[in-house]
């Protein structure tokens, strides 16, 4: 036996806030002198910081690296108040590439914590959305249900989850359930926290679970969503492997797999995911189907910075 045929996840790839934020750099390189400083990695993609980083775009994870009065993008994952403050103290140049959805969330913590809410944020320790997220507000941090069991919070608090945009659906609601068990009065927000593209790159999965033998998805390590998308399969009992690119492909994972699945995290870039086909072409592939699936018509506007680069860099951050 050998691979027969590839299922190709509908959608997969690039979501809207990845696009924006590759975007923003892109276009500061056309306008502003180099070098371009951006905070932490853009996206979570090593083929895209590697091919921006051969560009005269200098990723860092201070400030403290960026020279005072330089032009500094911050990445898609969002920052703090406490960096924005840095920022304006280094006299930069800021160009926010942070995501509108996690925005969302950012000014969601705010206005509960200004209510007088008790605030527990769902997400991943380390993670840098994670880190911008709590810097807005007093949180509490969960990623398991034992997290949640070692909570201890006063009868009398209202108490309000949010959650990290890139989470597993399945995961979250597990959590959400333990809190609603520890916390009957528990409240949400008015709109789900797991962004758009998280979740129909999670259902594409799914779909897929029942087709293939296992599972290659596309995407960097550091990548949240893209874990997630290997849980996904893994729990529902179809092996499931990320890699950067074809390189990565270890060929005992397709030993006895006839059909093999492909999809790719919402920070990695469809032309990585052509060079995976043609990689199990020539391992003996012959069909290739995509699946249907949920078309995305989401676009997110690029910030003002960028629209009026003379006066944004005259008046400054």
């Amino acid at each position: 036996m050998g691979i027969k045929r590839v299922v190709l996840a509908k959608p997969r790839g690039f979501c809207a806030g990845v696009v924006r934020a590759i975007d923003i750099v892109e276009r500061a390189l056309d306008l502003f002198p180099p070098p371009i400083y951006v905070f932490h990695e853009i996206v979570h993609n090593q083929y895209v910081v590697e091919n921006l980083s051969k560009r005269e775009v200098i990723f860092v994870d201070s400030l403290a690296e960026v020279p005072d009065g330089g032009v500094c993008v911050f990445s898609a994952h969002g920052v703090s108040p406490q960096v924005r403050e840095l920022a304006v103290q280094k006299r930069l140049h800021v160009i926010d590439a942070t995501c509108p959805l996690v925005t969302k969330v950012h000014l969601e913590a705010v206005r509960f914590a200004r209510e007088g809410h008790s605030l527990i944020l769902i997400g991943h320790p380390g993670h840098e959305e994670v880190e911008g997220t709590m810097g807005e507000a007093p949180m509490r941090l969960v990623s398991s249900i034992r997290d949640v069991e070692r909570l201890n919070l006063p009868d009398s608090a209202k108490v309000t989850y949010i959650t990290q945009t890139t989470l597993s659906l399945d995961d979250v609601a597990q959590i959400v359930e333990a809190l609603q068990r520890k916390f009957p009065s528990l409240q949400s927000p008015a709109k789900d926290d797991i962004c758009y593209a998280t979740q129909n790159r999670q259902n594409a999965v799914k779909e897929m679970i029942g087709l293939v033998d296992i599972i290659l998805v596309v995407g960097s390590q550091n990548s949240s969503n893209s874990q997630r998308l290997c849980e996904v399969s893994s729990v529902a009992g179809v092996p499931a492997y990320l890699i950067n690119d074809e390189k990565d492909i270890n060929p005992d994972w397709l030993a006895g797999a006839e059909v093999v699945g492909v999809t790719a995290g919402a920070s990695a870039p469809e032309e990585l995911v052509i060079r995976v086909l043609e990689s199990l072409r020539a391992m003996g592939a012959t069909e290739f189907d995509e699946q249907p699936g949920e078309d995305e018509n989401v676009h997110f506007a690029l910030p003002q910075e960028l629209l009026q680069p003379t006066k944004f860099l005259v008046s400054g951050s």
